[in-house]
């Protein structure tokens, strides 16, 4: 079963359709932290000489303190989570994998290429995917809910609710934790990413990437920034309070929360396309889903933008 990718963002086709300029509009239809952190100066040879190791062992540390990683579990910093995300898959023959759905679907169309077959039934299951907390609806998994042979843990958004991590699976043999560092860090463009877990499955990834898979800038980057857990902690509590201020505005509007994280929320609507291009003659763009057409999703505006957005609501 071949899998439709649907994505947010786009925010020039939005533009094309409904008016304005790249730089007029809101993008909520992402899940992205719109207060990013400052990035600061960057030294000069990030940017000239090709990554070296003693960068890469920088910021795998940095990883391993940042995320409490267990001694035995491998890791590695890739070009964002996409690029592992479309290799897993072919780390061994295809069989039969389980994907917990609704839910990010670049897991769904990576395992297609590669031959898999898609089961409902997890006991039938020779791979499993989890996203957790997962995209959309913000539900989280157990330790418990992992019993397939291949074990694929997508924690791209965990870093807002760091108590729902499954990082201590990360040294269980054919278990991959996947991290995307631009969502809670809101420098998405980085295109930075960690796989850790087993060490031999993380040795044939790190092949797969070649030898210079991370940026000079994003490793400096990234360094930086997961050595500096204040920010990290002021972060969360800005964005949960945000969070809880958008679920106002939104019910006020007629919306119901159905769940999502402090990044992203999820409501029930009426008529979510409706909504969605009311929204968009206002030039905010928000997420709907093919398979919900009562699902809408937006992400936390910018401190400057909420007079926009209350201005564009129902």
């Amino acid at each position: 079963m071949q899998q439709k990718r649907d994505h947010g963002g786009g925010i020039d086709a939005a533009a094309q359709q409904y008016g304005g300029t790249r730089d007029s509009w809101i993008d909520l239809s992402t899940g992205i932290n719109p207060v990013a952190y400052p990035v600061g100066d960057i030294y000069h040879n990030s940017w000239c000489a090709l990554p070296d190791k003693a960068a890469q062992s920088a910021l795998v540390e940095a990883a391993r303190s940042f995320w409490q990683i267990p001694r035995e579990a491998a890791v590695i910093a890739t070009n964002g989570a996409s690029a592992p995300i479309a290799m897993i898959p072919r780390l061994g023959a295809a069989g039969r994998v389980h994907i917990a759905a609704p839910t990010y679907n670049e897991h769904a169309a990576a395992f297609d290429f590669a031959g898999w077959q898609h089961t409902e039934t997890l006991s039938q299951a020779d791979a499993q995917v989890i996203v957790n907390p997962n995209n959309p609806d913000g539900r989280t998994f157990k330790a418990g809910d992992l019993c397939a042979s291949l074990r694929v843990i997508d924690e791209s958004f965990c870093d807002v609710r760091p108590a729902a991590t499954l990082i201590a699976e990360a040294d269980r043999r054919n278990t991959l934790v996947l991290k995307s560092f631009g969502k809670f860090w809101g420098l998405a463009g980085v295109r930075l990413g960690f796989v850790i877990g087993d060490p031999a499955l993380v040795a044939r990834l790190e092949t797969m990437l070649g030898p210079w898979p991370v940026a000079g800038p994003a490793l400096e980057i990234g360094t930086r920034a997961l050595r500096d857990p204040l920010w990290a902690e002021q972060t969360r509590k800005r964005l949960s309070a945000d969070a809880v201020r958008l679920d106002a505005l939104l019910a006020g509007g007629g919306a119901s929360l159905v769940g999502g994280t402090s990044l992203f929320r999820l409501y029930d609507v009426d008529d979510a396309a409706a909504w969605q291009t009311r929204l968009a003659h206002n030039q905010v763009w928000s997420r709907i889903f093919p398979y919900n057409p009562r699902w809408l999703r937006l992400g936390l505006p910018a401190p400057d933008q909420w007079a926009r957005l209350e201005a564009a609501l129902p």
